[in-house]
């Protein structure tokens, strides 16, 4: 067989497949939560938990994972996690109950984790630094694009055929991505021998599950027990300490630690992945308050929600390449922060104009400004992040980088999750005492009772804006007392959105300021892509 040289860009088109496949899935879920609340029987903790189950398996492993490829190569890595992906994808789909679909989301997250670093370490390896601007760009514009697109296709899916499609149409995605990938990415060995810490993955593990859980689930145990007299703050506090035990032994571990500390003495990459978990929080975190207002209070179809944001996810598709070329010339972190700034303000914009009776098409100007700061961050953030990376670290940073990512997709899921959580029982608790009162005194009491046992729920509201039932009003007043019980819904559910949108908020000013720090990196000498044989022509 006869050498050839790797063509770089066909190689990152192979890669660029199986990433947005995996990053689709960590927004697509938020379209689908109205039809598995109704279709699964479950209340929202559960179908959060669908979400942050994902995205746990896909962020701690990451870091073992990128050592996998630095030993076995990337491409076999890549394509295990492909094959991983994809099968578990189709159990996804035919999971009957929320148990069974959090498990098969659970692996459906390792088959991530096992593709992920692979992605970012073979942009390092195939392009020098003065084409690698670019190569970030076409990354960061699928980042950007699949990242957003998850609400419109998945809305199409729900609406027509179901929410088991959402996972579905993974499969024949990820056959096609498999082919691709065996035909035109090199089968590049670093040929680094890693020895793996066993006792840091499982601190990592552990320390990360225990803060997820105990953020998570505490609405839902009240803040008090959850087994055997251990609490939901023990819990937490389980997670700090074992999360500080993890750090130590990454610093006393002399052999091979599972993150290097001496890494984060780079200043481009300590603040770059600051700013990484920043945008994985408000990137996962948004959409599910969002996607309840629009489909739950503005009534809009599964459909019509994605295609309400459709323009977002155009616009930072097609911004991203633009900007990661320009991060060759100028300093990349005024990209990010002006990325951030935007998104912010857009995300701050939706929440001054929500409203119970907001027409949906003028959240467009809004989410459009969204989608014009998304555009703007991915592409210059990795560049920036991973540039004046040492080679020999190269594997590990970029597993690093992007389980910051990945947690910090995990702590938005589980904080927006349980602040949405508590401000919708709150809110609507409170409208429904003030709707109440127009109602005769004696059928108050069964009326507040009601809502407030479908607001503790908050799983019973469906897509159809009111609490399926309430319980001991007579058949003469059932009309009024609906059409109140629809007010409160919708007034509570508003504020409740408009609430946990700040959170957000808060987290991307913490990533213009730590983005402030990143400071423009001089190329370093590349080595060249290599040859590999040339397979047989498909005839």
């Amino acid at each position: 067989m006869n050498a050839r040289p790797v063509n770089p860009w066909a190689a990152l088109s192979a890669l660029c497949i199986g990433f947005f496949m995996i990053l689709l899935d960590t927004t697509i879920v938020s379209i689908a939560v109205p039809a598995m609340l109704q279709h699964l029987d479950a209340g929202l903790n559960s179908v959060v938990w669908v979400i942050s189950v994902y995205l746990l398996t896909y962020a701690v492993p990451m870091l073992f994972t990128s050592r996998l490829g630095d030993r076995f190569g990337p491409k076999r890595v890549f394509v295990a996690g492909l094959v991983v992906f994809t099968a578990s994808s189709l159990w996804c789909g035919l999971s009957g109950n929320v148990e069974m679909l959090i498990a098969a989301r659970a692996v459906q997250g390792l088959g991530a984790a096992l593709m992920t670093p692979q992605t970012l370490a073979f942009i390092s390896h195939l392009f020098p630094p003065a084409k690698r601007g670019a190569a970030m760009g076409a990354w960061g514009g699928v980042a950007g694009l699949a990242t957003i697109t998850g609400p419109l296709l998945g809305g199409v899916l729900v609406q027509h055929l179901g929410w088991e499609w959402i996972f579905y149409v993974n499969v024949p995605i990820g056959v096609v991505a498999i082919a691709l990938t065996l035909w035109l990415v090199p089968d590049w060995q670093p040929k680094h021998s890693h020895s793996f810490d066993l006792i840091g993955i499982l601190l990592s593990a552990a320390g990360l599950f225990c803060v997820v859980f105990g953020v998570q689930n505490g609405q839902q145990y009240d803040w008090g027990t959850v087994f055997g007299g251990i609490t939901v703050f023990e819990i937490i506090g389980a997670s700090v300490v074992l999360l500080i035990a993890f750090v130590l032994w990454q610093h006393y571990n002399r052999r091979e630690p599972l993150v290097p500390l001496q890494v984060f003495a780079n200043r481009n990459f300590s603040a770059g992945t600051l700013t990484a978990t920043t945008v994985g929080f408000t990137m996962t975190g948004m959409f599910l308050p969002l996607i309840i207002y629009i489909q739950t209070v503005l009534g809009l179809s599964p459909t019509m929600a994605g295609l309400l944001t459709a323009p977002m996810s155009l616009l930072s598709g097609v911004i991203a390449p633009f900007v990661g070329r320009a991060s060759d010339k100028i300093n990349g972190k005024y990209l990010v922060m002006g990325g951030l700034a935007l998104l912010a303000a857009g995300v701050g914009i939706i929440a001054l104009q929500a409203r119970p009776d907001t027409s949906p098409w003028a959240l467009i100007p809004a989410l459009l400004v969204c989608g014009l700061g998304v555009g703007c961050i991915f592409s210059p953030m990795s560049n920036l992040t991973m540039a004046s990376v040492e080679p020999r670290l190269t594997g590990t940073a970029s597993g690093i980088f992007n389980t910051a990512h990945q947690v910090g997709g995990v702590l938005g899921s589980a904080a927006i999750g349980v602040l949405l959580q508590a401000r919708i029982s709150a809110s609507i608790t409170s409208e429904a005492a003030t709707a109440a009162a127009k109602l005769p005194e004696q059928y108050r009491a069964p009326f507040t009772e009601g809502i407030a046992h479908a607001a503790a729920s908050t799983g019973e509201f469906g897509s159809s804006g009111g609490p399926a039932s309430i319980p001991g009003l007579p058949a003469d007043i059932a009309a009024q007392a609906g059409r109140l019980a629809s007010e409160v819904v919708h007034n509570g559910l508003t504020d409740a959105a408009r609430a946990t949108l700040i959170l957000p908020i808060a987290v991307l000013i913490l990533g213009v300021l730590s983005a402030a720090a990143l400071r423009r990196v001089s190329p370093r000498p590349h080595t060249p892509a290599p040859t590999a044989p040339t397979p047989e022509p498909a005839r």
